[in-house]
């Protein structure tokens, strides 16, 4: 029991750095040499590093938004379990921590699925980067450590 559990912390703690680097690179979108990401524009140009601030639409404050609710919520209810794996009565199960992984999955995948739609096509050579892959990549593991933890049981 001892090793699934250290297992599941693993895991969320793996899910945790997915989130954090997928919200922080620069790399959801790539192509030739500009780089697009949740913040900011980026272009190579006469051997100098450009960067402008991402635009002010809609949608992609609210891919910031759910990417960083999604990262809020996977700390809390890393901070949740640690705290009930102390405090929870015998046979009691972890539902307060499985609440609050579910809905950062939910939020990686809407924050996904939003920059997946509205992306710009500016150049034809765009293409998606690995912090975009990274957050798909967390979504269904966060969504199967949240599952784990409903099941979850704390046994002496």
């Amino acid at each position: 029991m001892l090793l699934f559990l250290l297992g599941v912390l693993v895991l969320h703690i793996i899910i945790l750095i997915l989130l954090i680097v997928s919200t922080a690179a620069s790399a959801w979108s790539v192509g030739g040499d500009s780089s697009t990401d949740l913040w900011y524009n980026c272009m190579t140009t006469n051997g100098g590093y450009h960067c402008k601030p991402a635009g002010n639409e809609d949608w992609i404050q609210a891919v910031q938004a759910l990417m960083i609710l999604s990262l809020l919520f996977c700390f809390f209810s890393l901070i949740a379990f640690v705290f009930q794996l102390f405090k929870l009565v015998k046979g009691g199960r972890f539902f307060f921590t499985a609440i609050f992984q579910i809905l950062a999955s939910v939020f990686v995948m809407c924050g996904a699925i939003i920059y997946t739609v509205m992306r710009p096509d500016d150049a034809s050579g765009t293409q998606f980067g690995y912090a975009y892959v990274l957050a798909w990549v967390a979504f269904p593991l966060c969504l199967i450590s949240g599952l784990i933890y409903i099941v979850l049981r704390k046994k002496e």
